[in-house]
């Protein structure tokens, strides 16, 4: 049973704001050469880039100016002068590459890529090649990258590569040689090289692509040039690094654990850490992140052994976003934790020097803030399941209201650490608990596997068996449960009301599907000559008359006449992924027979808010829903 040492009352109610207005600063990066912090905060309440010495007097300055939009991916080049940053319009995800003058404070940032309806993609500052970008664009035909090289200080582009129609993705390799994944006709994976001269694709290994839903992750070329870095399950449930020889085919399994998986979140968000640790100055493997209840890092360098051992000492949390300098001397870390979420340090390995740098929410104290507890029970099938727990601090921990938060994709999965939206609910007095229902990863391919044809069905059956858990365990009130997910999650709402009404009390959808055949032709036409692996294969083809019926079975606004729980429904205008449409139709159907839906919709946001004014609407308005139909504390 997960323990929750707390007062004998419940603490402060702490604000919206607190939990979801920017943070102070977060996602620092130390520069190459090690004198230097980049870092996000907040300028007319937008995250941007901020820089400042790090053995300094000199106060900290903004480089970057967007007011419109906060600023989650920076880079830091090999010289000191430039800084590059992504950014796109809305939420649309057209991302756009920047350049800043870091020796010019008054100089407008630069559009590298200014291709209106392009997206670009940040592949490598290669090494052989300074004071050069290497991007890959869509501007010539929206659903296939090509391969440009950017002259950082000029902003000149060079087309390295048109891509052949059928590369899903490029790896660059050191010496600027270009390798490929391609998904062929059958779905399968073939990892390739590129031959220039003759302007072909010859492949080096095949793998089977259903056992890789969003494709391989991670696949980086090893500094030496005769290898690629691979996530692969070939011959195992358990995705582990191996090393691909690009001339022979041949797989080397580089590390494995034994119960874990490679931590691949950062498939799903390019601002999560890498599950490969590399040296910066040589690109060579230091280390390996694994994911399980908490994470485990294999350190395969001794010398970064000893610097994780340093890094570790520092903090209760597990090790998060990590950078240093050339030499490996000179490290950034900040930490993963339930409570304390982000506290970021400096440490120099040559003097054994440490000192926190900043706490992202130095308003949040740890102490009022809930622990988040692994828990594990079986489904009704006797699939082992596994999740987490977060149960609210200074109350008995018996009959709670309860809010089951349901994670996106469906491909990815809950970890252990802060989530705001966590928090907030447990500080109102609900227990919050997240599942990872088949079909999520981490957990072996055949967990995930076993979620093929079961959208609304058994993966919905694994959400009922956690609440049933919970209530037969004695921490919930069967009749004050809540449904509250987004993007995956949000249909996963929508399931719970339409298909199972009786059991929950209230919904939220967050940017969540209705029709599962109108989101499948409505996704960006750059996801879909990639749905084989994922959405074809767990849902089916909506090209096809018998699948779209069982997809449209499976779809909640086939029975908008069952719901009868009061739904909130949330909504980004610019979502790319799950149109707005998909949320329009849902709510006038609802209304048009008299359901009790409220409905917000946000013109500026796409998949997920960014900018806080939205997220601290959202969550205010969770927070009273909630409270009106489960009966929780509010402002």
């Amino acid at each position: 049973m997960p323990e929750n040492p707390a007062p004998d009352s419940p603490p402060r109610l702490i604000t919206v704001e607190e939990f979801f207005d920017s943070p102070v600063r977060a996602g620092a990066q130390i520069s190459p050469d090690g004198t230097r912090l980049a870092f996000l905060a907040p300028r007319d309440n937008r995250l941007n880039v901020w820089v400042e010495d790090l053995d300094g007097d000199e106060p900290a300055r903004c480089v970057t100016a967007d007011s419109t939009r906060s600023v989650q991916m920076y880079h830091w080049t090999d010289d000191p002068r430039w800084l590059l940053y992504l950014q796109d319009r809305g939420g649309d995800e057209k991302w756009h590459l920047h350049r800043v003058d870091l020796d010019d404070p008054d100089a407008p940032a630069v559009d590298l890529t200014p291709f209106d309806g392009a997206m670009a993609l940040l592949m490598d500052l290669p090494r052989s090649r300074p004071g050069t970008v290497v991007v890959a664009l869509n501007n010539r035909q929206v659903e296939e990258f090509d391969v440009h090289e950017i002259d950082i200080a000029s902003g000149e582009m060079t087309l390295l590569e048109r891509n052949p129609g059928n590369v899903a993705g490029w790896i660059p390799g050191p010496g600027g040689e270009l390798y490929a994944s391609v998904q062929n006709d059958d779905g399968d994976i073939e990892i390739c090289r590129w031959d220039s001269a003759a302007r072909e694709l010859n492949r080096i290994a095949l793998y089977d692509g259903a056992d890789y839903p969003l494709g391989m992750f991670p696949v980086i070329a090893t500094p030496d040039g005769g290898g690629l870095w691979l996530g692969s399950n070939r011959g195992s449930d358990r995705t582990r690094p191996v090393r691909l020889d690009v001339e022979t085919g041949e797989e080397t399994e580089v590390d494995s654990h034994p119960t874990l998986d490679l931590d691949t979140t950062g498939l799903v968000s390019p601002v999560l850490p890498s599950p490969l640790i590399l040296d910066r100055k040589t690109g060579e493997l230091l280390g390996v992140r694994y994911l399980g209840e908490r994470q485990d890092i294999h350190a395969l360098d001794p010398g970064f052994g000893d610097v994780l051992a340093a890094l570790q000492a520092l903090s209760d949390g597990d090790v998060g976003a990590l950078s240093s300098d050339r030499e490996g001397r000179r490290w950034v870390v900040s930490f993963v934790h339930d409570r304390d979420p982000g506290a970021t340090y400096f440490y120099d390995h040559a003097t054994g020097e440490s000192r926190l740098l900043f706490r992202p929410f130095p308003h949040l104290e740890p102490e009022l803030l809930a622990p988040m507890s692994p828990v594990t029970f079986a489904a009704r099938d006797g699939l082992p399941l596994h999740g987490y727990l977060t149960l609210p601090v200074g109350v008995e921990p018996v009959g709670l209201p309860l809010v089951l938060l349901v994670h996106g994709g469906p491909w990815h999965r809950d970890s252990w650490g802060y989530d705001g939206a966590v928090q907030h609910l447990a500080n109102r007095g609900y227990a919050v608990l997240q599942v990872n229902f088949r079909g999520s990863t981490g957990y072996g391919k055949a967990f995930t596997k076993a979620a093929i044809g079961q959208f609304a069905g058994a993966m919905h059956d694994d959400l009922i068996d956690a609440v049933d858990w919970a209530v037969e365990r004695g921490y919930a009130d069967r009749d004050r449960v809540a449904i509250f997910g987004g993007s995956y999650g949000g249909y996963a709402a929508l399931v719970g009301v339409s298909f199972t009404p009786d059991v929950f009390a209230a919904a939220i959808d967050y940017v969540g599907i209705s029709s599962l055949p109108n989101f499948m032709r409505t996704l960006p036409e750059i996801a879909r000559p990639f749905l084989a692996n994922n959405w074809y294969l767990y849902v089916g083809d909506p090209a096809d008359p018998a699948q779209e019926a069982d997809m449209l079975a499976r779809s909640p606004i086939s029975h908008v006449d069952r719901i009868r729980t009061p739904l909130l429904v949330v909504q980004g205008a610019n979502d790319p992924r799950v149109v707005q449409a998909e949320s329009d139709n849902l709510v006038e159907a609802l209304r048009a027979r008299g359901g009790d839906v409220e409905y917000m919709i946000k013109a500026d946001e796409g998949h997920g808010f960014v900018n806080p004014e939205n997220t601290i609407d959202m969550h205010r308005a969770a927070e009273r829903f909630l409270a009106e139909h489960l009966g929780g504390r509010t402002e």
